[in-house]
Formats: C-alpha cells, structure tokens, sequence
C-alpha cells in the first residue's frame, strides 16, 4: 500500500513538473536506459552545468549498471538534497537543480551553473552601487544571468522562427506567464514574424523593424543590463533576446522609462529623486536652451535684466554673422566632437576631443567667430544630454534641439512656446505596443 501511494505521488509530481516547464524552451527531460534500469533526468539547460551533468550522472549511471548503486552515488555527491514537497522540488529546479527520477526515489542534486565567461561589463548604463555585469554575445548565457536574477517559475523563454532569410539568427522572447498581457505577447510574436530582412546583426535592426512608421523618439527600450530585464519582467514587459547581440530589446517603453536609471533602486529615496529631477532639468536645458538664447536675443532681449544684456551684447560686438548661425556652428562642431570620441580608438578618443574642443573654443572666441556666453552655452547642453540614462533617448534630444532651434530662428520666442507644445503633442500621439507613450502611472526602469 505504502508503495502504491509513493508511486502515485512520483506520477503526480512528474506531472506537475511537466506542465510547470511545458512552455519553456530550455527544459530538459532525458530518460536514461541500460538493461532493466531507468532513470529520467528533468532540469532547465541555462541554469545547470550541462558538463557537470553528462560526467556526474549520465556517464555514472552507465558504468556503475544499477539502479540502487546509482542512488547510493548520487547521494553521496556533493549537493545532494533531500526532497521534502512538490513546491520545494518546483523551486530547486529554478535554482540549478537537477531532479532525478528513479523506480523508487525522487533525488535533487544542485549542479548550478553561474556564467563569468564572455560575461561583459556594463559600459553603457554604468552604475556605481549596483551590478556590474552586462548582457553577452551569446544567448544561452544571457538568459543564464537573466535566470539567476528572476527566479519565478512562471518565467518563460519562447524560440520564435530565425530572423534574417540569410543569416537566420536565433531570436527570442521572455516574459512573466502570471503577470504578462497575453494580447502583449501575442503582439511581440506576430511583430516579430513580419520581420522581412536579408540580415540581420543587433536588437536595434529588430526594433526598426517592427515599431510602427519612423517616429523621432525611441518606443522600445534598448538595455544591457540584466538587472534591468528582471526588474521589467516583474512589471509585465516582454524582452526580446537575439543571439549574438549583447543586448536586449524591452517592450513596452513609455517616456520615463528612458529617463530612470538602475541607480535609482540601489540610492536612498530622496538622493534618487534629486537625481531623477535632475535629469529632467538637464533635458530641458538641452532641448531648449540654445533656441532661448537666440530667440530672447534676436527677438526679445528685453526679457534680459540690463547688466546681462548687454554683457551678452558686448560679448558679441565681434561676431560677424547672426546668433542662429553662431549656435549652428557650435553646436555642430559639438555633434563632431561626440561623435569623433565614440569612433576613435578607446585609448587617444578622450584625449583628442578634450583638447581639440578646448583648443577649437579658444581658437574660436579669439577669432571672434563666436562669443564667450556661447561656449558656456554649448557646454551646458553637451553636459545636460549626457544626464539622460540610456542613449537612445539622447540620441533623439541631440536631433530634437535643431528643430527646436529652427523654430526659434524663425518666430523668435512664441515659436519656442509653440514648438515646445508641438513637442508635447507629439509625444501624446505616440505609443508602444498601444501602451500610451507619456503614461506616468507605473512607469518602470
């Protein structure tokens, strides 16, 4: 009797262990067969040492020839566990576990595998309390780190089709089954079977590919941080992963998304809010800043007090040409600069463009090609965009402010009013995956 109830107890667990990991792509079941002996193996392959697996059991199982001798070895390993209930076992297997059946037993034994090769550092959303650690180039080892940041056993990871009809790549997606929209991943999966492209290299081409016509502001989120990726799994999102890629593709992204850091969790509240208010002001001086500074000169330097007026007026006694084109000129040379420090080698970039901009500021100012109030300027929008956390955003406020500066060069002040609003309008048009692109409540990082 006693027998009869374990025996239905392990055919009821396998079947719970079944349909917890049914959905995802990189569970394992293995049956082992020698003889009269049987043995099945249940694991998930991105969390466990696969190596560890083939020389420990599967190799052990075959030269040792029976079953009762293999148990006796398997627990005398080291990470032998005792079973203790469904739940329990349920939880181990998201912690590197291995569940070994055999015709009497249930056995766990941990042979957990944590990936540090050709794991890179975070480079592009450096952070100093927090992890450091960032995506790869190689897809299982990504969603090993994603694995062992987000242990939820409702985690899924699909296998969609290849992108690219010539290079076929392995694409991707990851979500939370409890807590995700399931017309969300529809969606994602119906995007991403559209993608019609010979190559394709980078999440980034993914994104271009799917999002709805040619918008300014990005409306999926780019990281490279897995501590990132599990936070927004917890809030729902999906997250594309593409192999060969270092990283990963966020779906939905609403506005303040783009403008949260990781560090925001890892510092005290009021430091953190300080922090986030801080960027928003370093996105408006970027945006608008030199599009003020030519319309209130141009148009309406009355709204000056006198001393400043006609500082900025002495300042550009020796200017030859108008303001717009003073800032047009600087803040190009600035974009070349940016630009010039990202493509040269890693070791003379910095160096390069911090002596050429200082040389190219003094070299301009003593010509009197442009007055000293505007390389302050330019220096202030140059540090305040380099405030805003992930670089897509950026990116799109680096382009927004010439638009900005057109309207400026045209209408003077009310055209900055206007453009600004036109701004604002803009973003309330968009939408990510139909989530409202300004949407504030439970905005993520």
């Amino acid at each position: 009797m006693l027998k009869n109830t374990r025996i239905e107890n392990k055919i009821s667990l396998k079947k719970l262990l079944k349909d917890t990991l049914k959905d995802n792509n990189d569970s394992k079941f293995q049956t082992l067969n020698l003889n009269n002996s049987k043995v099945e193996l249940i694991y998930i392959k991105t969390l466990c040492d696969t190596t560890k697996i083939q020389e420990l059991l599967i190799k052990s199982f075959f030269e040792l020839e029976n079953v009762d001798k293999f148990e006796a070895y398997v627990k005398s390993l080291e990470g032998f566990t005792v079973y203790k209930n469904d739940r329990d076992i349920v939880n181990k297997l998201y912690d590197g576990h291995v569940v070994i059946y055999t015709a009497t037993n249930v056995l766990l034994i941990q042979v957990r595998n944590y990936e540090n090769l050709g794991v890179l550092q975070a480079t592009t959303e450096s952070t100093i309390q927090g992890p450091q650690s960032a995506l790869s180039e190689d897809l299982i080892i990504n969603l090993n780190l994603i694995r062992h940041r987000y242990h939820k056993t409702s985690l899924m990871n699909e296998s969609l089709n290849p992108v690219g009809t010539t290079n076929q790549i392995k694409i991707e997606i990851l979500y939370d089954q409890s807590i995700v929209d399931n017309n969300l991943v529809k969606k994602v999966k119906e995007k991403i079977s559209t993608i019609d492209k010979d190559v394709i290299q980078g999440v980034g081409e993914v994104q271009n590919e799917i999002k709805k016509g040619k918008a300014l502001f990005p409306t999926y989120m780019v990281t490279e941080r897995p501590d990132r990726i599990a936070y927004n799994l917890s809030k729902g999102k999906v997250i594309i992963l593409l192999e060969g890629s270092p990283f990963a593709l966020i779906v939905p992204a609403v506005f303040f998304d783009f403008m949260s850091s990781m560090e925001d969790l890892y510092q005290t509240f009021w430091i953190s809010k300080f922090l986030i208010i801080l960027r928003y002001i370093g996105l408006f001086i970027s945006i608008s800043l030199p599009a003020l500074y030519v319309a209130i000169t141009a148009f309406n330097p009355e709204l000056f007090r006198v001393q400043l007026a006609l500082s900025i007026a002495g300042s550009r006694i020796a200017v030859p040409y108008p303001a717009y084109l003073e800032v047009l000129f600087m803040l190009v040379i600035m974009e070349m600069l940016i630009e010039s420090s990202i493509r040269l080698p890693k070791t003379i970039g910095p160096t390069a463009t911090t002596v050429g901009g200082l040389i190219l500021g003094q070299a301009s100012t003593d010509a009197g090609l442009v007055s000293n109030i505007m390389i302050i300027i330019v220096a202030a929008v140059a540090i305040s965009n380099f405030v805003i956390p992930l670089n897509e955003m950026g990116s799109a406020i680096r382009v927004l402010k010439y638009i900005l500066l057109l309207v400026a060069t045209s209408f003077g002040t009310i055209g900055v009013v206007v453009g600004l609003l036109g701004i604002l309008l803009y973003l309330i048009h968009l939408d990510s995956f139909d989530e409202p692109f300004l949407r504030i409540t439970g905005s993520e990082k």
